[in-house]
């Protein structure tokens, strides 16, 4: 069974009760739809011979008939209400996944791409269940069809099977081939989508450039390909319906002519011909299965895209917990993508600065230190615990993250600092995102704020920290400024900053350096940075180049070394110019002892 296959089978038994009411009035309809003509045609034998019982038989007409559209009513509805829900545990399904899996599927599909396959795709695979249903209903008539025929005449039942399996290979061929021509379609679309998230990101440079035409392109490049998918289909789907259309009526009358000459013989009577003209028309009804045929095709389609995102594997976490500990990081042999063969011990409580050019790792070695993505070799722990045996709980208490261009996620700007922070109090579960925070969870938001320079600016907004985030317009360092606030928030044991201060101005950044090496000392501390100052006060130095350690020490004993002044492109003044000198601390003691 295909994947694709196997998430539709999921997105079945995930439909709720609407889908089991959808089945019941599928089936009755179809039923009641088999059984009209019986009545019919006994109903016409009735009228025509006078008999008594004609009134009973225009009864039974009249109750199949509300029936089939009692039945037809309820189905709308269920149809729409299975629908809703199979699209939505399909998207908490995606999202979910999307988000635990972290940035190693980011890095694999565009922003765009996990948009469309959580948003359009989602929608269109939870169709996959009413259609299945309804499909298969149209079984019900046909084989129906097929028994009462047979019960009438053997000789119709043998004229509509050679026609049905005509019809069966059509639909079986559509379905295959649009089920890879909706893929591909969906491919477009989310291809453009991909482009048009791009552009947005991007509106004051193209509107700066003055390139809006340009863009407009760009982004639009992949409709010509999006066109010639569409119709495609558009052809395929009409080649289907015309071999069905010529085959239906074609057997139809091949049905009947066969029942007149039964009929001339006297085998039939003029009633039993009605019904098995009525017979004919619900059992070739399954030519009409083209539409569920296509929907299901862009289900599975649909499906097999959303599929790919869930092969991808989610991060797990153990059960453990940190024991008591200073926050020491060691990195045993570690290999990941842009690194190879690191072997590192950061000591508690030591400020370590991480430079290097572009491309030389020191983001990865960030991601690695907190577990923003695991390496494919070698093992990095924390206080002696692999990080992958820790509890999420546990990590998330551990280790606090800042990041050049944060991202800030909640309602107001009190969320945003403590996003995922969980209350004060041993087992205490996180505050709903929607609860106003306690005040012991609002003072412990200020701390942080104040340690990162943030809170005169804060409370200078319309509602202080309970400004929305839509109504608290910021300039690039405030939003740093932020983001350093969420990480020392969370942070206990290990602070690790990604170029986090590079837009603050000279005199936040010295403020946010002396809260780092005064009240926040207690904490392991990886800054990466591109700043020779930043560097100098740091206790130590990780000095990256191609993805290895090329030197670990202070700042003052690799400034001799021509290759890591090159890193910041300075040079020397004069031969006794060490260049910047680092504040010694007792960390940078032990550092240096280590």
């Amino acid at each position: 069974m295909r994947s694709s296959d196997r998430l539709v089978a999921r997105i079945v038994r995930r439909s709720g009760p609407w889908l089991g009411v959808l089945a019941v009035t599928a089936v009755t309809g179809g039923l009641a739809q088999l059984a009209l003509p019986f009545v019919l045609g006994r109903t016409v034998d009735a009228l025509v011979s006078a008999a008594p019982s004609r009134g009973t038989w225009l009864g039974a007409c009249a109750a199949i008939v509300v029936a089939a559209v009692a039945c037809d009513a309820l189905g709308v509805w269920a149809t729409g209400a299975c629908s809703t829900r199979a699209s939505e545990w399909l998207r908490h399904l995606t999202v979910r996944h999307v988000l635990g899996a972290g940035p190693a599927l980011s890095r694999r599909f565009s922003e765009g791409e996990l948009a469309t396959r959580a948003g359009v795709n989602a929608e269109e695979a939870g169709r996959a269940p009413e259609t299945l249903v309804t499909g298969a209903a149209l079984v019900i008539p046909t084989a129906g069809g097929l028994v009462a025929l047979t019960l009438i005449d053997p000789w119709l039942t043998l004229t509509l099977a050679a026609g049905l399996v005509v019809i069966v290979l059509v639909l079986r061929a559509f379905l295959r081939v649009s089920t890879t021509l909706a893929g591909d379609y969906q491919e477009a679309q989310g291809d453009i989508a991909a482009r048009l998230i791009d552009a947005l990101a991007g509106a004051r440079t193209i509107a700066a450039a003055g390139t809006h035409a340009e863009e407009k392109a760009r982004v639009l490049a992949p409709l010509p390909r999006l066109r010639a998918h569409a119709m495609e289909m558009w052809r395929t789907n009409a080649r289907a319906g015309v071999q069905a259309g010529v085959v239906v009526p074609l057997l139809e009358v091949a049905v009947l002519g066969v029942g007149g000459f039964r009929l001339a013989a006297g085998d039939l009577t003029a009633g039993e011909l009605y019904s098995a003209a009525r017979y004919v028309v619900l059992g070739a009804g399954l030519g009409s299965a083209l539409g569920y045929v296509g929907r299901l095709a862009r289900a599975r389609a649909a499906a097999g895209r959303i599929g790919e995102l869930l092969s991808e594997p989610r991060r797990a976490y153990g059960r453990r917990s940190l024991p008591p500990g200073p926050g020491t990081l060691e990195l045993r042999g570690v290999t990941a993508d842009g690194l190879s063969g690191v072997d590192l011990l950061v000591p508690g409580g030591c400020s370590v600065a991480v430079v290097g050019r572009s491309g030389a790792g020191k983001s990865v070695l960030a991601a690695l230190a907190g577990r923003l993505a695991d390496p494919s070799g070698g093992a990095v722990l924390l206080d002696g615990v692999e990080l992958p045996d820790l509890s999420r709980e546990a990590l998330g208490d551990a280790v606090g993250y800042a990041f050049e261009r944060p991202v800030l996620i909640g309602e107001t700007v009190a969320d945003a600092i403590g996003l995922g922070l969980r209350e004060p109090g041993p087992g205490a579960d996180p505050g709903a995102p929607d609860a106003p925070p306690t005040p012991e969870r609002l003072e412990a938001l200020r701390a942080a704020a104040r340690a990162a320079c943030a809170d005169a600016f804060v409370r200078r907004l319309p509602s202080g920290y309970g400004t929305p985030l839509a109504d608290a317009p910021m300039s690039g360092g405030e939003r740093q400024r932020l983001g350093l606030a969420r990480a020392f928030a969370h942070g206990r044991r290990l602070l690790v900053l990604d170029d986090a201060t590079s837009s603050l101005d000279t005199l936040t950044e010295r403020r946010v350096s002396e809260t780092l090496a005064g009240e926040l000392a207690g904490r392991t501390r990886l800054i990466v940075t591109h700043r020779v100052a930043t560097a100098a006060a740091a206790d130590r130095v990780i000095w990256l180049e191609g993805g290895r350690v090329r030197g670990y020490d202070r700042h003052r004993v690799l400034w001799d070394d021509p290759g890591y002044r090159a890193v910041f492109e300075v040079r020397r003044t004069g031969p006794d110019d060490p260049g910047p000198r680092p504040r010694r601390t007792d960390a940078a003691e032990r550092a240096g002892a280590s």
